[in-house]
């Protein structure tokens, strides 16, 4: 497992921003160019394609929430594979698909998700072909190891919970404290309101949405005592969710960020 790191939010959001669908007043999509226009017979770019598994020498691991792929237009891959976000410069022919040499993020990961990571970024590289049966897409290998992926639509803001994968502090962005993964979680609710975990402490709360910002009325919050890690993670969100953040929607993920700096980004859970 690799040590905790934290790593420039601009890297962070170059990666994460979806070839298509970005809801905020201030958001706008970005993403690298590779070598030209891809030419397909398979509609497989503009499309958030989920991870569902990925099958190596016979053995088959299920994905961790969060991770995908997108192709876009102009032959770059980009997304998440479970814990880092990736890019790579892609070329698409046909139902060929090949994925040249790319850049990732270097976030600490748990054990668990850091196996799959590996399995995942082996799996995504050279010439894979491709499948697609209805919203399906299975990608291959040339020596049979396979990824199963399904199309998902962007996630809307309000009626989505949104776990929260990372902390933003100022320029930076960092994966959460140890043993607190997937623990912190808020939802959007249609009347202005808002609950969810912090981690350790569940809360309830109103929230306004106007343009680009989310104001939080204070939070009203269970009364556990929080020690460790889950204190940590605890502390930082309530610093967020006070008052007025600035707020991204990228697909299937979402950045709070407060006047400080200080901020979360999340992600909404397979539809599966």
């Amino acid at each position: 497992m690799r040590n905790q790191l934290s790593i420039p939010v601009t890297a962070l959001a170059l990666l994460a921003l979806a070839a298509c669908g970005t809801e905020s007043g201030s958001g706008s999509g970005a993403g690298g160019d590779g070598d030209g226009s891809v030419t397909t017979d398979l509609p497989l770019t503009g499309v958030h394609w989920s991870v569902d598994s990925v099958t190596v020498d016979g053995k088959k691991s299920a994905a961790p929430d969060g991770a995908h792929v997108e192709i876009t237009s102009k032959g770059r891959a980009q997304g998440n594979y479970g814990c880092n976000h990736f890019g790579a410069d892609v070329k698409v022919d046909g139902d060929t698909i090949t994925v040249g040499p790319g850049e990732m993020t270097e976030m600490g990961c748990a054990k668990d998700i850091q196996g799959f990571e590996d399995a995942l970024r082996a799996a995504f590289s050279g010439k894979l072909k491709a499948k697609i049966v209805d919203e399906k897409l299975t990608l291959t290998t040339e020596k049979g190891d396979s990824i199963a992926l399904t199309s998902e639509a962007p996630a809307p803001l309000v009626g989505t919970k949104w776990t929260v994968n990372s902390l933003l502090s100022g320029e930076t962005a960092s994966s959460l404290p140890p043993g607190t993964e997937k623990n912190a979680h808020l939802t959007f609710g249609k009347d202005g309101s808002v609950r969810g975990s912090l981690g350790c402490n569940t809360f309830t709360s109103t929230a306004k949405i106007s343009g680009s910002t989310i104001t939080f009325d204070r939070l009203a919050t269970t009364r556990k005592v929080c020690t460790g890690t889950a204190m940590t993670l605890e502390s930082h969100l309530l610093k967020v969710l006070d008052g007025k953040v600035t707020y991204k929607l990228h697909h299937r993920g979402l950045s709070l960020t407060a006047a400080d700096g200080k901020g979360l980004a999340a992600t909404a859970a397979p539809a599966k």
